[in-house]
């Protein structure tokens, strides 16, 4: 009989690309109940859904105020939901998908553990809104200190999350990162002007409005084109209107589905991403697009991102700017030349499969099929990453 595995996520599963990677990675092995927003999962044996209108993370700002944090967690509406429709005791193992996830799961008993995975370091989530340092972050610290810390085995997406993590509460999660499945692509010619591509969320905090401003501001008459999910449509529209102006060079494109994402991208030369360290969470991110790029055999451009840094100069991927200014995307775009980019290539191709998603993934399987193994289930043993995969760190 298989073990049974609850993914807990406060996310619309379906379409969350971190968690469906969880969801297929156990999904053969496990026994496998999905709790979140949105439609069913393929392939699980069971999915409890929140209902749409039952609002997550809606804070009783008194009680956050008065530092009544224990009310304030367990007085959510997604939260009591959740723990109405869930039983204690029903599941083997839980795996709780962030912070806010966690609580729940300890409460839920589960007979051989739970696993924490940390999306984000979260007590610095939005750091940089107004009130968030003061108000929120000492709320997310009690969370951490009071559940997080007691769960079984932790990961998370980088390893300057990790660090923080351990600093200031005690645990080090393992890394696991947002790598995107293999796909079976070769290097495409480069092109003349050199295309380059962003995909991702129109946010303000991500700035960039200095990625259109650097490929205005270069000579070498490299165009941009924007794949953009309409977070914050203003700032869309503000981007239109610059990408307006810079003769055709930069244009800002609806989103593609992900399933249809790196067809698209393989028809650039390079992917470009100079994420301003806005917040802790940007200066140490290593986000998904990275390795998008990477599976679609694109070179990258970054800004001097630590995390993104590590893996575009260890694999020889691409160029690393000066800074995050407009000035030093467009003196790395002057000095680019046909061949740099065709080297890009062929580096982003020796290693996409080491860098694909398959590597990460064992490392989930990893923590949960120990905690099988320790309640006494007959866990699968899957072989170990191949050999040179950063993995944890």
């Amino acid at each position: 009989m298989k073990p049974s595995l609850l993914i807990l996520s406060f996310s619309p599963i379906a379409s969350d690309a971190r968690v469906l990677k969880q969801v297929e990675a156990f999904r053969d092995d496990y026994a496998v109940t999905t709790c979140g927003y949105g439609p069913t999962p393929d392939g699980v044996a069971r999915h409890v859904r929140i209902p749409d209108d039952v609002l997550h993370n809606v804070l009783h700002d008194g009680r956050i105020t008065r530092k009544a944090y224990k009310r304030a967690y367990w007085s959510l509406w997604s939260v009591k939901w959740v723990r109405k429709h869930l039983k204690r005791g029903a599941y083997d193992i839980v795996l709780a998908d962030d912070v806010e996830a966690v609580p729940l799961a300890l409460r839920l008993r589960p007979k051989y553990g739970t696993h924490a995975d940390l999306h984000e370091y979260s007590p610095l989530l939005h750091e940089d809104w107004e009130g968030w340092r003061a108000k929120i972050t000492p709320y997310v610290e009690w969370l951490c200190s009071e559940y997080v810390a007691h769960a079984d085995s932790w990961s998370t997406v980088s390893g300057g999350l990790a660090r923080e993590y351990e600093r200031n509460f005690g645990f080090r999660p393992v890394v696991v990162t947002n790598a995107a499945p293999y796909v079976d692509a070769e290097p495409r010619p480069v092109g003349d002007p050199i295309r380059l591509v962003h995909s991702g969320a129109a946010l303000h905090d991500r700035k960039l409005e200095d990625l259109v401003a650097g490929v205005a501001a270069s000579t070498s008459g490299a165009t941009l084109d924007l794949y953009l999910t309409p977070n914050q449509p203003a700032f869309v529209e503000v981007l239109r209107g610059l990408a307006a102006e810079t003769d055709g060079r930069v244009r800002v494109n609806d989103p593609v589905p992900y399933a249809q994402l790196s067809e698209t991208l393989q028809g650039y030369d390079v992917g470009v991403h100079m994420l301003a360290p806005t917040n802790f969470n940007n200066r140490w991110a290593l986000p998904n697009k990275l390795f998008d790029y990477v599976q679609a055999r694109l070179g990258v451009i970054i800004g001097p991102s630590p995390e993104m840094a590590e893996y575009v100069q260890r694999y020889g991927l691409g160029a690393v700017t000066e800074s995050f200014e407009p000035a030093a995307l467009a003196a790395v775009l002057d000095g680019l030349t046909v061949a740099d980019v065709e080297r890009w290539k062929k580096a982003a191709d020796a290693s996409a499969r080491e860098l694909s998603a398959a590597t990460q993934v064992q490392l989930w399987k990893d923590a949960i099929d120990a905690l099988a193994r320790r309640g006494g289930a007959s866990a699968p043993r899957n072989p170990a990453p191949p050999a040179g995969s950063l993995g944890p760190r």
